[in-house]
């Protein structure tokens, strides 16, 4: 039997709502882990739990909204959609336990950002430096598909992020919906004017006004682009290689 599975995952203390201002990224993270906003994510998230997938049938499944994690100093910010129902939903960590989490790790672990290539559970040792790594949406949603509603149910865990990873010079959206989630936050602000000056593209580079991080897209690295070739190891690889020049 799998480690984790052996215990008995509670749910963090409810510290304070978002309106009480989060001191701190952990603090966010345990009102995050408590977040019952979207009724249909929370009911998808337990169902897919409860069921499991018969290779994991030994796990006890995280089945709640996945908290971000990382380096809170970090200079750089990747910014996906919402978590895999068999990968982080299952594990309780951000792109862990999939194949979209091997794909990325493995770059990240060559590019110097995270102490190891894979990344199976929470108790796996894994590091980042300099990084850190959130969703627009932090439920498991059905078909990969969150509504509009639950993508604004989330966003002002996301807003509040973007306001504490105060050393940020580098934000990564892995895919266009991860892309505009990020460009609507700096929108509603008045920090851009029009969104359609920043078009999504892989490892396309967007000087944003006024200071703000420079943004870089990317393809997500999920099966359905990793598997078809449309998103190669070379090509992600280099979208971090990338990365690390702009830090330089």
């Amino acid at each position: 039997m799998n480690s984790e599975s052996s215990k008995i995952l509670q749910p963090a203390k409810l510290i304070t709502g978002l309106q009480g201002s989060p001191l701190n990224l952990a603090i966010l993270q345990e009102q995050v882990v408590e977040c019952r906003r979207c009724p249909r994510l929370i009911d998808h998230c337990r169902q897919v739990a409860e069921r499991k997938r018969r290779a994991f049938a030994d796990w006890e499944y995280w089945g709640r909204p996945v908290p971000s994690f990382g380096d809170p100093k970090a200079r750089v910010l990747i910014i996906g959609l919402a978590p895999g129902a068999h990968g982080s939903n299952r594990t309780g960590r951000m792109f862990t336990g999939d194949g979209s989490g091997e794909f990325l790790y493995a770059v990240l672990h060559q590019t110097g950002f995270a102490s190891q290539p894979t990344a199976v559970s929470r108790e796996d040792g894994l590091g980042l430096t300099d990084l850190y790594i959130t969703a627009a949406v932090r439920c498991a949603p059905p078909g990969n598909k969150p509504s509009a509603e639950e993508f604004a149910n989330c966003r002002p865990y996301l807003e509040r992020e973007l306001e504490l990873l105060a050393n940020v010079r580098i934000v990564v959206s892995l895919g266009k919906l991860a892309h505009d989630a990020y460009l609507g936050i700096l929108h509603s602000r008045g920090a851009i004017r029009v969104l359609s000056d920043y078009p999504f593209g892989h490892n396309r580079r967007h000087q944003l006004p006024d200071g703000l991080p420079l943004l870089i897209s990317s393809y997500h690295p999920s099966r359905q682009n990793t598997q078809t070739g449309r998103l190669t190891a070379a090509m992600f690889r280099r979208v971090f290689q990338a990365v690390r020049r702009a830090l330089a």
